[in-house]
């Protein structure tokens, strides 16, 4: 059995003491990729602990993040650490959420008169935005 102890893989690995805020912020899926993240955290829209941080910071279990994304803001606290991106069931259970709710979305109503025909061009356009298309 060369190069094989008898171990399934993955199985008596000890999870590592720290690991690069880019890294979590990758494998947590909170990042598309682990560059984007690390442009978040040079741009001053990742905080730990109260304050701004750069992407080589040591996440520790316990530390308190809050991320500025694309889906808004998003708190977490840090329960495991992986160096790895894997299946998104892996990536939720290596925080708890504490993000507030996302505000209410206003519903716009928009109806035309009856009979003023089909719309424009530029009035498509209108609606749609009106309507968040």
């Amino acid at each position: 059995m060369s190069g094989h102890d008898g171990q399934l893989p993955g199985v008596g690995k000890q999870e590592p003491a720290a690991v690069r805020l880019d890294k979590w912020l990758w494998a947590a899926r909170c990042y598309k990729t682990r560059a984007l993240a690390a442009e978040a955290c040079d741009a001053g829209h990742v905080k730990m602990n109260g304050g701004t941080v750069k992407p080589a910071k040591p996440v520790r279990v316990g530390d308190r993040i809050e991320a500025r994304t694309d889906g808004g803001l998003r708190v977490f606290e840090v329960v495991a650490l992986a160096e790895r991106r894997g299946p998104a069931e892996v990536a939720r259970s290596l925080y708890v959420d504490h993000s507030p709710p996302p505000p209410p979305r206003e519903i716009a109503v928009v109806t035309r008169e009856r009979g003023a025909g089909r719309p424009s061009k530029r009035e498509q356009r209108l609606l749609q935005k009106l309507r968040g298309y």
